[in-house]
């Protein structure tokens, strides 16, 4: 009787050391450190967190920040109320009258759509062409500025959501594959026409398509959404990759910027540098 309690004792306190242990690096897993990042503008600097569960893109930021690949770098669209966006390489050394937004680099990121991640004000995320798997342009990003939504506005978004997605689903689908193909080629092809016409047939039958999940807006999102604002219609469509923890105010500066028929400022704003801050 004296040994078998030992004995349970001692396993209990093999148990109660293992649960701490698992416990213990569950801990550490979770709370694996955010990359920060400075980016210097010519309007003041905006301090960035890179969000861990979208690796792919966090790493390729950072690539990209180590290769200097955004400095001297304009903010070439920039909308009130809704985002401001660089990221084009052509912009380094652009004219005034350029028309900017298609410069890239010669690879894409897969998407890393997240279910907690959302387009909240202040939100980083990725700019992106459509394409069957929705990939991130490999430099184009955008910062969320965004605005404050009521419920009815929310749904309207919601509809908005499903809408894109109705559509991405369609051109996946092996059945319009296919005509979405053929579309490409006519905008390689610069056939305005067929590409109208082919565009909205696509429209037309993503409007009935219904083979996917339909998206809902989380009620914690909706909360964010009617209290600090945001561009929710973008949800689950673009990557979020990170969020402005400092700085926002030189994020609103910027999207108040006068810009031309493009939505490019009158007046160039220029992205200085990009550095993590702890290097």
């Amino acid at each position: 009787m004296k040994t078998y309690s030992g004995l349970c004792l001692a396993l209990i306190f093999l148990l109660l050391f293992s649960n701490c242990d698992t416990k213990k690096a569950s801990a550490e897993t979770e709370i694996e450190e955010r990359k920060t990042v400075e980016m210097i503008t010519s309007y003041g600097t905006v301090t960035l967190e890179l969000y861990n569960e979208t690796p792919l893109h966090r790493d390729n930021f950072i690539k990209l920040i180590n290769e200097n690949a955004y400095d001297s770098l304009l903010f070439h669209r920039v909308i009130q109320n809704f985002m401001i966006q660089g990221g084009d390489p052509d912009s380094r050394k652009a004219t005034a009258d350029q028309v900017l937004g298609n410069g890239d680099l010669d690879y894409r990121v897969k998407a890393e759509f997240h279910p907690d991640l959302f387009h909240k004000r202040g939100a980083l995320a990725t700019a992106r062409d459509e394409s069957l798997g929705r990939e991130s342009s490999a430099m184009q990003f955008f910062i969320v500025q965004g605005k404050v939504f009521n419920d009815s506005l929310l749904n309207h978004a919601e509809s908005r959501i499903n809408k894109f997605l109705a559509r991405h689903y369609t051109i996946n689908d092996s059945l319009y594959k296919e005509l979405w193909l053929t579309m490409k080629t006519a905008i390689e092809d610069e056939n305005l026409e067929l590409y109208r016409q082919l565009n909205d047939s696509i429209d037309a039958m993503a409007e009935t398509y219904d083979n996917f999940e339909r998206y809902s807006i989380p009620e914690s999102h909706r909360s964010v959404y009617k209290t600090i604002g945001g561009t929710p219609h973008l949800d689950q469509n673009y990557t979020v990759i990170g969020e402005v923890i400092d700085g926002m105010q030189i994020v609103d500066s910027i999207a108040g910027a006068q810009t031309n028929e493009m939505n490019r400022p009158i007046s160039d704003i220029r992205i200085l540098s990009v550095q993590l801050k702890d290097e």
